[in-house]
């Protein structure tokens, strides 16, 4: 189920069930989850990811006693996602189908579903030009070490659009998210569920203006200094000046966890916390 809340006192307005059919075998689903929500920036409407049956559902949350929803088949096991760079496009993936789905929110219409091996898992991906095919947005997979970059500009690069322009070759698998900034060249890459420790607990950059050199591997949990644990780095995030990329260090309850700043044009450690 769906809660429908009031944005300031976070009371529950409306709850909704997602029990349903599943998109391709057409069976009952009683307790399929919810997974992304985002905001569309188009209409006064949620788009909601039900996981189990495959179907994205477009809330209108104008009239919520009178609740208006479109429901878009897409695939099944759906997860995580975002926006292209226009923030028209909502791409998510479906993992388990090794599909990414492409949402027009302007249209409320499904756009496109691409192939992506093998369990993609963008976290909410990541937006930069590719210096030869123009706006791409890329994810990371959990089942290998592609990073898929799919181009999203079906206005200026028409022959581009939902198509898998590249394929990058990563650490390995086991990604959670991927990550650039407008400001930077940088493309960031984490693994932290690869069962290889060197892998799980470093990152890889890539040149955005250079991909054909591969990737930088920097050791990340090297530099946090932690001692034992497991010490998986997880999730780059960009400070707003986007010049600084934050990392989490992950270790077990009774171990010592950090977050490692680096700086973005250097790539070098610039603090631990």
């Amino acid at each position: 189920q769906y809660v429908i809340m009031d944005g300031d006192t976070l009371e529950p307005l409306k709850v909704v069930s997602t029990r349903g059919m599943t998109v391709d075998t057409q069976e009952y689903h009683p307790e399929p989850r919810v997974a992304a929500i985002v905001a569309s920036h188009e209409h006064p409407e949620f788009i909601v990811n039900i996981k189990e049956t495959g179907h994205i559902l477009l809330v209108n949350y104008a009239d919520i006693e009178n609740l208006s929803v479109t429901t878009i088949p897409a695939a099944r096991f759906l997860h995580d996602g975002g926006w292209d760079s226009t923030h028209r496009y909502f791409l998510t993936a479906a993992n388990k189908s090794n599909k990414i789905a492409v949402v027009d929110s302007k249209n409320r219409s499904l756009e496109a579903l691409i192939d992506a091996t093998e369990i993609p898992h963008p976290g909410r991906g990541a937006n930069f030009i590719h210096p030869e095919h123009g706006p791409v947005w890329a994810t990371s997979a959990l089942g290998n070490e592609h990073i898929t970059l799919i181009g999203t500009d079906p206005g200026g690069n028409k022959k581009n659009a939902w198509k898998v322009v590249e394929v990058l070759k990563g650490m390995g698998g086991g990604s959670l998210f991927i990550k650039t900034h407008p400001k930077s060249d940088n493309l960031w890459v984490d693994a932290p569920l690869n069962p290889d420790t060197k892998i799980s607990q470093s990152i890889a950059v890539f040149d955005i203006n250079n991909l054909d050199k591969g990737f930088e591997m920097l050791p990340i949990a090297e530099w946090a200094e932690l001692g034992d644990g497991p010490k998986r780095v997880v999730q780059p995030e960009y400070n707003k000046a986007g010049d600084e990329v934050w990392f989490s260090v992950w270790s077990g309850k009774e171990q010592e966890s950090a977050v490692v700043v680096v700086d973005d044009n250097t790539r070098k450690l610039k603090k631990v916390i």
